[in-house]
């Protein structure tokens, strides 16, 4: 069991990992964004202006500034560490906003590198992995030898068994993760309150309500959005963000 459970955490961490040290140049590919080393307009300026302000006032490295062309509203921070990041932002969300909105989107996103959130999710992430790969073999090898008889434990019982609690465990594990993302969105916006005033935070969430469309981020890249795609059902469980009204009653609560 030592060796199993050793070897589970070297999959279930390093696939993790890897993520995270890849997360930078994945966003950018994925997404198109355009960093900005010379700012080619006032906004643009505007952009890194604030961005350098509030890691300033965060206490993080200056992060990368990008912008991706999306009409979608939207926002995301990643990056390995606290001063290897980057926020980026959508051409919807500069078009649909006022500048005191995109300042406190901007002071969300800054507020999940601050708060470490990229690497805490990533450990939580490697957390589930590691006990899903576990436990699944662990249940196959207790239904094949106990249950089956057979005296190895690794017959086709054990196959079937490890694959259908991989999916079961697997599908727990998701709204674990989801859960604690969740959490970590109502800390980010009350950083963003901070960083740029309550109205603010209240104003852009309250924007980003009117906007019925799907998020235009990759489902891997949602958690460090501003939010994510609208909740149907039971995916509400698995949903990286709370509903918006949540956050908005959250952040009045918080007065």
């Amino acid at each position: 069991l030592p060796v199993l459970l050793a070897f589970s955490a070297v999959l279930g961490f390093g696939g993790a990992f890897i993520s995270l040290l890849l997360s930078k140049w994945m966003a950018k590919s994925a997404m198109g964004v355009r960093v900005i080393t010379e700012p080619r307009s006032e906004a643009e300026q505007w952009l890194v202006n604030t961005v350098r302000q509030q890691a300033q006032t965060a206490g993080i490295g200056m992060p990368e500034v990008g912008i991706f062309d999306s009409p979608d509203p939207n926002a995301f921070a990643t990056g390995a560490n606290k001063n290897n990041a980057l926020v980026a932002v959508s051409t919807g969300l500069l078009n649909s906003m006022r500048r005191d909105e995109v300042e406190a989107v901007l002071g969300h996103e800054v507020s999940h590198v601050a708060n470490g959130d990229m690497v805490t999710l990533t450990l939580i992430q490697g957390v589930m992995n590691t006990f899903v790969f576990f436990l699944a073999r662990v249940i196959g090898f207790f239904v094949d030898k106990v249950l089956l008889k057979n005296e190895r434990g690794t017959g086709p019982g054990y196959l079937i068994t490890v694959i259908a609690a991989q999916i079961v465990l697997g599908i727990l594990a998701g709204m674990i993760v989801a859960w604690f993302s969740r959490k970590r969105e109502f800390r980010a916006d009350a950083g963003g309150a901070h960083l740029a005033g309550t109205n603010s935070m209240i104003g852009a969430l309250e924007a980003l309500r009117r906007v019925h469309s799907p998020t235009a981020l990759p489902e891997k890249m949602q958690a460090f959005g501003i939010r994510s795609g609208p909740p149907k059902g039971w995916q509400k469980l698995f949903m990286s963000h709370p509903p918006l009204e949540q956050r908005i009653a959250a952040l009045n609560n918080a007065r």
